[in-house]
């Protein structure tokens, strides 16, 4: 049988037996990490969430203590009372490695099987086995010190933004199914059969309708689930640090989020973040580097060459201006060494993977440089090239020509690859900036109509409130991304609080009126009853702490997550429940023959 824990009280954890503690007696309680048995001696690593501590037995110690310690072995839960002395071997790897405890009272409150793998972070263990048992994956340091992270970054959210005069207000987790961009994971009524809520994709409306209400300042660490595809920056549900905020406009918003995240890395990384934080539009972010969410820890920014080649005899360029396109080139400065033919081969099916019809390049490996298109080209054309890109000996250029919505992404995407493949990306920075100035509308290309870009509500910026009607392409939105090292942290927006606006942005995105009062009814009544200027934006927790953490997953920095086809391998959800329970709610299961 187990030893009771009656009559013993922690002291301390583990990671806090430090020198401090010389000659104290303390009593600390974990699980056996390591157990080293040589006869006379017996030295046992404990481990808690702070850290190891050695527990040290010997000739001295009486006789039955010593047997319990013999037979303590990996993952047993012990506790153990004693007293801090001077380790006569220093563990340079441990923080309290020069002091170690002599037990006088040992209690093995748990014994344990030999796991499936070894709890260490130096394990090799295929990611699916330690998922299976997350419990004792859980308890390696590095995830550990992640959720350990995950915990700060929520409590310096909730200090900060309490200062700030922002009222935490929960809203529900059952509500009405609305267009949010993702299919909504639906929760069927047993007491409306046939009818169903959904999980929130956001808080969205309901953060709108509390302005409405007069609460002015609202924060939530809100729980939100969107049944879409996964990949390592996405989860089916996710936390969202959500707030909004009255009688204010853009710069409001921005200003209050910088100083949070001002305060956020100082605290929990002790990093010093400037502010204001550089902002892009929307158009230059693309134009620049590709991409909405740009990595600006490195260079190699896109140049357009659409003016120097539109009229050349390289039919792939001059062709693609023609169409509407242009042609536009990212550099790789030195990396001629390092991207071969062949590694360029890779680059060019891999482009093509993503959009693009092919990949141009110059090689600038000797005196002369290898051209994919040098024959099509006069001379002075191609010095032009060279002079703009600044493509010297040593250079490779990447080009690609075709209308901007391929051209841009497939160069930004490229860039990203370059950046991690040719190691120009400093690990160690953290480079935040706003993206501003979204497009309102985008083209759908199978329906040929304007969608909203971002929800129906966002407030389009007064100067491009004459397009509406006329040309759906120039409105730009009040909306802005904060974007870290290439992750998009956060999306808001300045919101619709007239309600004739509103229900003309309805129209122009095709809604009907029975449409919009089916989807969006009791929004669109309550905003006949006074609306403030408000807006506001809602930060992605998990993306957070993934970042500041440098986890490669989010996978890393929650503590049960799900895999990639949305299940949870430690619990085998989701599964079947049975005929009563489907019955109940009116449920008829109807799989096709293949899955059943």
């Amino acid at each position: 049988m187990a030893d009771s824990m009656k009559g013993l009280k922690r002291t301390h954890y583990c990671g806090e037996v430090t020198a401090d503690c010389l000659l104290k007696e303390v009593v600390v309680a974990g699980w056996v990490q390591k157990a080293r048995d040589l006869g006379n001696l017996i030295f046992i690593d404990l481990r808690d969430r702070s850290g190891l501590v050695q527990l040290a037995f010997d000739d001295a110690t009486d006789r039955a203590v010593f047997e319990k310690a013999s037979s303590a072995r990996g993952e047993y839960v012990l506790m153990a009372r004693g007293v801090v002395r001077k380790r006569e071997s220093v563990n340079a790897d441990l923080k309290n490695g020069d002091v170690e405890i002599f037990v006088v009272e040992l209690r093995i409150l748990a014994q344990a099987q030999t796991p499936p793998f070894e709890i260490t972070d130096k394990s090799n263990v295929k990611e699916e086995l330690r998922l299976k048992y997350r419990y004792l994956d859980l308890r390696r340091h590095t995830l550990q010190n992640n959720i350990i992270m995950r915990h700060k970054i929520a409590q310096v959210t909730r200090e900060y933004f309490y200062e700030n005069g922002f009222l935490e207000i929960e809203t529900p987790m059952m509500m009405k199914s609305t267009p949010e961009g993702a299919r909504d994971y639906l929760v069927p009524s047993r007491v409306h059969p046939g009818s169903f809520y959904a999980l929130p994709q956001s808080p969205q409306i309901y953060k709108q309708l509390l302005m409405l209400s007069g609460f002015d300042r609202y924060i939530q660490l809100a729980r939100c689930f969107r049944d879409e595809d996964l990949r390592a920056d996405r989860q089916p549900e996710f936390t969202q640090i959500d707030l909004e905020m009255s009688f204010v406009d853009v710069d409001d918003i921005l200003e209050m989020v910088e100083g949070y995240v001002h305060r956020l890395f100082g605290e929990v990384l002790g990093r010093d973040i400037t502010v204001p934080l550089p902002r892009l539009t929307y158009r230059e972010a693309m134009e620049r580097y590709g991409s909405d969410k740009p990595d600006t820890r490195f260079g190699m920014e896109i140049t357009d060459l659409t003016d120097l080649v539109k009229d050349c005899g390289f039919s792939v360029f001059s062709g693609a201006v023609a169409a509407g396109g242009s042609v536009r080139a990212i550099v790789a400065k030195g990396a001629a060494g390092t991207l071969t033919r062949k590694e360029i081969d890779k680059l060019t099916e891999a482009a093509r993977g993503i959009g693009a019809k092919g990949l141009a390049y110059i090689r600038f490996v000797d005196e002369t440089p290898a051209c994919s298109f040098g024959k099509f080209m006069k001379p002075e054309e191609m010095d032009a090239i060279l002079e703009r890109l600044d493509c010297r000996q040593g250079d490779v250029a990447l080009i690609v020509a075709d209308k901007n919505k391929v051209t841009l992404p497939v160069l930004g995407a490229l860039r990203n690859t370059l950046g991690r493949q040719l190691e120009l990306i400093d690990k160690n920075k953290f480079n935040l900036l706003w993206i501003v100035e979204f497009p309102f509308f985008e083209l759908d290309e199978e329906s040929g109509e304007w969608v909203a870009m971002h929800h129906p509500f966002t407030m389009p910026l007064e100067e491009c409130l004459e397009y509406l009607d006329t040309d759906p392409g120039a409105v730009r939105a009040k909306a802005y991304d904060l974007v870290l090292n290439g992750v998009e942290l956060c999306s808001g927006s300045i919101r619709i609080s007239d309600y004739k606006l509103q229900e003309k942005m309805f129209r122009s995105l095709g809604l009907t009126p029975e449409e919009i009062e089916a989807k969006f009814g009791f929004l669109v009544d309550a905003y006949h009853y006074g609306a403030p200027p408000h807006g506001g934006v809602g930060i992605g927790l998990d993306r957070l702490a993934m970042t500041m953490t440098g986890a490669e997953s989010l996978r890393e920095v929650l503590a049960f997550p799900k895999v990639q086809n949305a299940s949870e391998l430690m619990s085998g959800c989701p599964s079947p429940v049975d005929d009563k329970s489907l019955r109940d709610l009116s449920i008829k299961v109807d799989l096709p023959e293949e899955e059943r």
